[in-house]
């Protein structure tokens, strides 16, 4: 009765956290109705056996003093609410086993162990929605992203530049054609994830948050003329990463506001790749790594021989396009552009 008694607690506790998650972190009022009625439901079960607390003897208990460094510790967000799920999980499968050992009360009905088991196998499902929402908000700085453009690269051939990149050390792909119909884009989107999730590398689709949905990307980015930040989070929720590209603090401020991971920071130098009428260069990096609220990739006719200005001044990460997809070995290029993160 005490095994019971302290898991019951522990996992009314882990529900709790789940669900301020999903009110406040979300505001997805599905999951966090799910998670209240679940809550409401372990409370339901238990009150078949309403002297649980009469057994309880927390200054007796031998556990409650012994502690390992992570229980103390927490990254961000995530990882508490994955530390929440486990803890409930866990404490869903200490009640439901101990709870065989008990005889059924209340007639017929299944006992306690069924029940409980009912409640774990919700517990997994609400488990996997809600970190599958969250898990974007750990966004990583990136060091080089790589833009995939077919028309850009040799021979057409967009999937070998990927390859290829991923191989020099690229850890973000994007999928940038404005062409192309959604079958195709799908279906290009589907292979980038296929060839690049196993290597932990980032895949993001331009301007399309359905295809990113629906490929399994990991995010998409957004230009100044495309829906707005605040239009794809209404969509998507935090299902996806979502990046804003930016020429100026205000754009990098409005676009925090409405919830972008990360800002797209350029253009540093003129491009042949997509016309600006204005470069502004170095200084708005400067400018953008002194505001320091977002990650940020610069952009815009990067290069092995212009990049170091921009490690100069504190640059972190740079999404490159056609020097990579146009280079005799994008590879090795891409070798070389990381490289200049580890002088």
């Amino acid at each position: 009765m005490r095994i019971l008694d302290a898991n019951f607690n522990r996992a009314r506790e882990a529900l709790r956290v789940m669900e301020e998650a999903a009110r406040f972190l979300l505001d997805d009022e599905t999951i966090t109705r799910d998670i209240k009625q679940l809550r409401h439901d372990l409370s339901s079960v238990l009150s078949q056996r309403p002297n649980l607390t009469e057994n309880r003897d927390t200054p007796g208990d031998v556990g409650t003093t012994i502690q390992t460094e992570s229980e103390s510790q927490r990254a961000d967000v995530v990882a508490v609410v994955t530390a929440a799920c486990k803890r409930l999980s866990e404490a869903l499968r200490a009640m439901e086993e101990y709870g065989k050992l008990l005889p059924k009360t209340g007639g017929n009905g299944p006992g306690l162990a069924t029940r409980i088991e009912a409640l774990r196998y919700r517990g997994y499902d609400t488990e996997k929605r809600l970190l599958a929402k969250l898990s974007p908000m750990g966004v990583r700085q990136w060091r080089l992203c790589v833009l995939l453009t077919q028309s850009l690269c040799r021979d057409g051939d967009w999937l070998r530049v990927a390859q290829e990149a991923i191989e020099g050390g690229a850890d973000c792909l994007q999928l940038r054609e404005k062409s192309l119909d959604a079958s195709e884009l799908i279906a290009r989107a589907q292979q980038l994830v296929k060839l690049a999730r196993p290597r932990g590398v980032s895949v993001i689709v331009n301007d399309r948050p359905d295809i990113a949905l629906a490929s399994g990307a990991d995010g998409v980015h957004l230009g100044q003329h495309d829906l707005s930040c605040s239009e794809v989070r209404g969509m998507v929720g935090r299902q996806l990463i979502v990046g804003v590209s930016t020429s100026n603090l205000d754009q990098a401020r409005r676009a925090k506001e409405q919830g972008a991971d990360y800002c797209g920071v350029g253009p540093m130098f003129p491009t042949s790749t997509k016309h600006k009428d204005v470069i502004v260069g170095p200084d708005y990096l400067r400018a953008f790594l002194a505001w320091g609220q977002l990650p940020g990739v610069a952009i815009g006719g990067i290069t092995p021989g212009n990049v170091q200005q921009l490690v100069s001044v504190g640059c972190r990460g740079v999404a490159v396009s056609s020097a990579v997809c146009a280079a005799d070995d994008p590879c090795a290029l891409c070798v070389t552009l990381c490289g200049t993160f580890d002088t």
